[in-house]
């Protein structure tokens, strides 16, 4: 990841003794007892990247060159750990709305096992108490820094379910097996840092095409793989096969240079979110701004003349709910060169800018049809040829947004442009500014183009 935390030796809670004096020997030991093969061609340091660990190269990659491999039984997850047999008969119970209780407790059982298979695995985690996702700043740092954002109301939630989730599953579960679970890591605490590293470290494997319909694979702790830091630039892609996991070279890299993975794309307000970091402006080429969608409701509520406008405009939001278009919680995502919600939005701008006579046509039909969907292709390059009545909707949306962040853009720009300003930010005051800033960069392209 672009710029996590520092990985100095972790503590085990309430086991496993003093972890090994050199944690990369130990850890590169381990590698060859559960036959994790690393490429001689690379290296894990902390010299070379960009924070803590990360994975460089010895001489130089070429494309399509294998960095490492991993067996599956090395991969931590509920089907490898120790309690494997209890986590499968009590499935039904552990359920949850994040699909990662199971997870958490094998995570949650192995840390504390005197014996533990992956102990050397787990001193080259992160110190658990200095994880920096906003889910631990104070509260008034993370509403003041990341208001506007996305962010705030994104760990209300996460902190909200992880407590639940907390106190009527895992907790009773480790309770009915003190055997197994002793005292100090029945704390919710440890499961907060521990659905943090889950959320910054595990990796999710794709289903297959034929599986679509399934529910998304339960997420996985791979060892190696969870070293490498993240640029949307990436250089190493993980593919995974029946009986290995293994990171390729997608580009060459010459000696000397970070071994970086994706995880995905991902705009920035998600990087801190999920991962604790940003990359920082014009790096994060996946960034996107969101325009909510009931601001877009707004938006057309203070253009409305009348009851009878506002009942007819509720009307409309009412029949783009039942095509399942909007929704009280959904948003517009838009990045720098596409519009990633481009069917919804135009046919929310659609709807609600048309005719009286043609919304009761539409509505009669039920919607409308492909050809009619076609010729109202909603690009970024494309909205100053839109109607006047759509731009002149989007962008009322796009200043009403704008107003839900504490500063404006020219604040911003002000403080990234002084460098003896900008030097006298905390850490977290930067990362919130990259993710402010880009947002704001892409809702003023909006602006731009709709004028």
């Amino acid at each position: 990841m672009a710029t996590r935390t520092k990985r100095p030796r972790v503590a085990q809670p309430g086991g496993g003794g003093e972890p090994d004096s050199d944690p990369v020997a130990g850890f590169l030991s381990w590698c060859g007892r559960v036959g994790l093969e690393l490429s001689p061609k690379v290296a894990v340091s902390r010299q070379g990247t960009v924070a803590g660990y990360g994975m460089v190269t010895r001489e130089s990659v070429l494309p399509g060159e294998l960095l490492f491999a991993v067996p599956r039984a090395a991969l931590l997850s509920p089907h490898t750990c120790s309690i494997r047999g209890l986590l499968e008969r009590e499935r039904d119970a552990l359920q949850s709305q994040s699909g990662w209780v199971p997870l958490l407790l094998a995570l949650l059982h192995e840390l504390q096992a005197p014996a533990s298979l992956w102990s050397p695995y787990f001193a080259l985690w992160p110190e658990l108490d200095r994880l920096e996702h906003p889910m631990f700043w104070p509260e008034e740092e993370r509403q003041r820094l990341l208001q506007g954002t996305g962010v705030p109301e994104a760990v209300d939630k996460d902190l909200a379910n992880i407590r639940s989730e907390f106190y009527s599953i895992v907790l009773p579960f480790m309770e009915a097996h003190p055997d197994l679970f002793g005292p100090s890591v029945r704390s919710l605490e440890l499961y907060h840092q521990l659905v943090a590293l889950v959320m910054a470290y595990s990796f999710q494997e794709p289903l297959e095409e034929e599986e679509d319909e399934k529910e998304p694979n339960s997420p996985l702790m791979v060892p190696a793989a969870d070293i490498l830091n993240h640029l949307a630039n990436h250089n190493a892609n993980l593919e995974y096969s029946a009986d290995y996991l293994r990171m390729v070279a997608t580009q060459p890299i010459p000696k000397g240079q970070e071994i970086f993975n994706t995880y995905g794309q991902m705009a920035n307000w998600q990087l801190i979110h999920m991962y604790g970091f940003v990359e920082p402006y014009p790096d994060n080429t996946d960034d996107t701004a969101d325009i909510q969608m009931v601001t877009v409701r707004e938006a057309a509520v203070r253009g409305t003349k009348g009851e009878a406008e506002r009942l007819q405009l509720y009307e409309r939001w009412d029949f783009l709910c039942k095509l399942e278009m909007v929704g009280e919680e959904g948003a517009f995502v838009i990045g720098r060169e596409e519009v990633l919600t481009e069917e919804e939005l135009a046919a929310t701008l659609k709807v609600l800018c048309m005719p009286a006579e043609e919304f009761r046509e539409f509505k009669d039909r039920d919607g409308w049809g492909e050809d009619e969907w076609e010729e109202d292709r909603l690009t970024v390059t494309n909205i100053p040829k839109l109607k006047a009545s759509w731009r002149q909707l989007l962008r009322d949306s796009v200043l009403l947004t704008l107003q839900t962040y504490a500063t404006d853009l020219k604040t911003e720009e002000d403080v990234l442009s002084n460098k003896e300003a900008y030097a006298k930010l905390s850490w977290r005051e930067k990362q919130a500014l990259q993710v402010r800033y880009g947002q704001k960069m892409i809702l003023h392209q909006l602006l731009e183009l709709t004028s």
